[in-house]
């Protein structure tokens, strides 16, 4: 929990500075390049930049040229820097997610996810992608899910709301008013 607070903060700052350069897209795309890398433990850039064995100056430099390598400006190289300075470079993944979610708070982007009993073509797709951006009043990208236990029907989830009109809920709901009576 620490660190998503810890990487809410620094998200904050380089997305105002990336505000303040008109490179908000492209930092968000950077740091998402660099995150990448840093979570790869093939690549051994998390040991590079977070082992106390290395001196700072060492893992600076490997930040550096990590930066440069992504096309990073000196605004984002210096913010980076700071981050293998200050020992925080383990937050880098978070960061990275908390830009990208800024940026698509900014720019009215949600996320949803569709779950069917079977797969939906494309048209019904676009349907249920239109609904939701009606009643959200946000852009909605979907993921769709396929689960055969619901029967029939769809399930419809974007942020906190969701939509169940799968025949699950309704033979359950059938069941309670059942008993019930």
């Amino acid at each position: 929990m620490r660190q998503i607070i810890i990487a809410k903060r620094y998200a904050r700052a380089i997305f105002a500075l990336g505000k303040e350069h008109g490179a908000v897209d492209a930092y968000a795309q950077t740091l998402r390049a660099i995150a990448d890398l840093f979570i790869n433990p093939e690549l051994g850039v998390a040991d590079a930049l977070t082992n106390p064995l290395y001196p700072l100056e060492v893992r600076q430099k490997v930040m550096a040229k990590i930066a440069k390598a992504a096309g990073a400006d000196s605004v984002l190289t210096a913010f980076l820097d700071l981050l293998v300075e200050k020992k925080r470079v383990e937050v880098l993944p978070e960061v990275a997610d908390q830009m990208r979610e800024m940026l698509e708070r900014e720019e009215n982007i949600s996320h949803g996810w569709v779950t069917s009993a079977v797969k939906l073509d494309k048209a019904l797709l676009g349907k249920v992608r239109a609904a939701l951006e009606k009643i959200t009043g946000n852009k909605v990208l979907l993921e769709t899910k396929i689960d055969p236990s619901i029967i029939g029907g769809i399930v419809a989830k974007v942020g906190d709301m969701v939509l169940d009109g799968s025949i699950r809920t309704q033979l359950n709901g059938l069941k309670e008013s059942i008993k019930g009576r």
